[in-house]
């Protein structure tokens, strides 16, 4: 019986470190946290915690919260909090066990761009006689807030630990413009895709795009190398409907940061969904590597290009080619002259199906958890904005067969007992 209680206490650890966790229902237990949870859901950041595997969570109790929310909008809450969300483990111990007494964390913040030298990390500093400060890791920042109690571990999974007071980064209470007095086509087009910023502009779209942008948008946008892949239909021989519907296919009227995206079970309507057609696609996620697929062809995103509530742009390796159009092989564009023929698909399509685009690229490498808690900080997951980041790539797959296999020995083990 003893072989048999080990065996099912390891199923047990094991099963509980592949349980996704969900910030929302550990915080709703507790009233004390109900601002708190509440702005995580409105800024979607609840899904980018959900979405990692491994992740610390500094909370703030309502009366302590309550001096941000009152007078700074939502689009600096956003900010504050993502410089709460620190991208790797830590709770009781491992606060009162730092090397040298202090290190500096990776923080949300880090991945959205807008963090510059050391303003998207955390100081955390052991002060001895039971008390641990935190501060901004700018020069100069002092340790404004310190460590109160422990709320909820999953080791090493999620850790939750209520701080005394908000951390306040150089420059973090500035509000960004508004959405609506964003440069769209600038910034689409210095992120590689002038050809997808040209279009939108001759067909008047970035009017709507613009008008959208402070209501919730994400932009969708090709690069430049995805116009030109085999199977991109050529845009000429499409009426100027067809032209509007697939550009407005390339956006839809919601704020999806990427860990929405990673999060989200149901398909996304676009901007060209309307009562003859759904004109919507559907999202997979491996690790890191966000996937969108249209059911005629896929799309990696490659690059988050803004990332700024309400509005998110990212680049795209491919164009996205809604069924509604293109249910049949879409007519390809002239190859320019001298370009390579591209490798051929490695398997034959139906004479009836569309012709493949060119498989995206695989998602980056990432760090792997490796199941205790780290001596240095983890780093941010996505390449946000060219920004330097870590990943922790979900390990899910691996573990639910290694679960399968653990558990069909612990049945053969038990009959040949």
């Amino acid at each position: 019986m003893g072989y048999h209680s080990l065996i099912l206490l390891l199923l047990l650890s094991i099963a509980t470190t592949i349980s996704a966790h969900n910030i929302t229902e550990i915080l709703s237990s507790n009233p004390d946290y109900s601002q708190y949870n509440t702005f995580l859901s409105q800024t979607k950041l609840a899904d980018e915690i959900n979405s990692r595997q491994t992740i610390t969570v500094l909370v703030l109790n309502n009366a302590a919260f309550s001096s941000i929310t009152s007078s700074h909008p939502i689009s600096v809450v956003k900010k504050i909090l993502s410089l709460l969300i620190l991208l790797d483990y830590f709770d009781n111990t491992k606060l009162h066990q730092l090397t040298n007494g202090t290190t500096l964390s990776t923080t949300l913040f880090q991945t959205t761009g807008n963090a510059v030298n050391n303003i998207g990390s955390v100081n955390i500093t052991d002060l001895k006689g039971g008390k641990v400060g935190f501060g901004s890791a700018a020069p100069g920042s002092k340790l404004d807030s310190s460590y109160s109690k422990s709320v909820k571990q999953i080791p090493y999974n999620i850790s939750v630990l209520e701080i005394t007071a908000p951390i306040i980064a150089p420059g973090i209470l500035t509000a960004p413009p508004p959405s609506s007095s964003v440069n769209l086509t600038a910034l689409i087009e210095k992120a590689g895709c002038k050809t997808f910023a040209s279009l939108i502009s001759s067909n008047g779209l970035i009017k709507t795009f613009q008008s959208t942008a402070d209501k919730g948008l994400t932009i969708f946008a090709p690069n430049d190398e995805a116009f030109k892949a085999k199977g991109v239909p050529d845009l000429t021989k499409l009426s100027n409907a067809e032209l509007v519907s697939l550009l407005q296919y390339h956006a839809a009227a919601k704020y999806l940061p990427i860990g929405s995206l990673k999060t989200t079970k149901d398909p996304i309507s676009s901007l060209a969904t309307n009562g003859a057609g759904k004109f919507d696609y559907t999202v997979t996620t491996a690790g890191d590597s966000v996937t969108l697929h249209t059911g005629v062809d896929s799309s990696r995103i490659a690059d988050t290009v803004l990332d700024s509530t309400p509005l998110a742009i990212y680049s795209v390796d491919s164009v996205l080619l809604p069924s509604e159009l293109f249910a049949t092989s879409p007519s390809p564009a002239p190859e320019p002259a001298g370009a390579p023929s591209p490798t051929p698909a490695s398997a034959p399509s139906p004479a009836d199906a569309p012709t493949p685009l060119p498989a995206s690229p695989p998602a980056p490498a990432g760090e792997s958890p490796d199941g205790a808690p780290a001596g240095a900080p983890s780093t941010a997951a996505e390449k946000s904005t060219g920004k330097s980041a870590g990943v922790n790539v979900k390990a899910s797959g691996v573990l639910t067969v290694a679960v399968t296999a653990l558990s069909a020995f612990v049945v053969s083990f038990v009959f040949m007992s």
